[in-house]
């Protein structure tokens, strides 16, 4: 079951949701499987990446992203994908990363729950 999240950050999120590219699971599977090239972010924590994360995927979370984006990835027009629990943080990275200057940043609304409710695998780092 999604979690129930408070009006006011919906609001902040919603806010963002304007401003921001969102894209989809089915989109991102496709992506994949074609080998796609573009930096796919894990914007969760620590104890949900180590829980698992979509495959081919870096993990910057949502309090560091800011800070360490530009070593990570320091060209301003890369393909960047977010992604999440559900969507929503991922929606606050990818509208903080736009206006760091990065042009191309989307974020993958439904996150990993949506990922796995499509029955798409999982990766566990060894």
């Amino acid at each position: 079951m999604a979690k129930q999240h408070p009006p006011r950050f919906v609001r902040l999120v919603d806010e963002a949701r304007a401003r921001i590219i969102e894209t989809d699971v089915p989109t991102i599977a496709d992506r994949l499987t074609r080998g796609d090239s573009f930096v796919l972010v894990d914007v969760r924590e620590e104890s949900e990446w180590a829980a698992g994360h979509l495959p081919g995927a870096i993990h910057l979370g949502k309090g560091v992203i800011e800070r360490d984006i530009e070593q990570t990835v320091p060209d301003l027009d890369a393909e960047i994908v977010l992604y999440c629990g559900g969507g929503y943080r991922s929606a606050l990275a990818a509208d903080n990363l736009a206006r760091m200057g990065y042009t191309n940043v989307a974020s993958m609304e439904g996150g990993v729950r949506g990922w796995k409710a499509a029955g798409h695998a999982m990766e566990h780092d060894a």
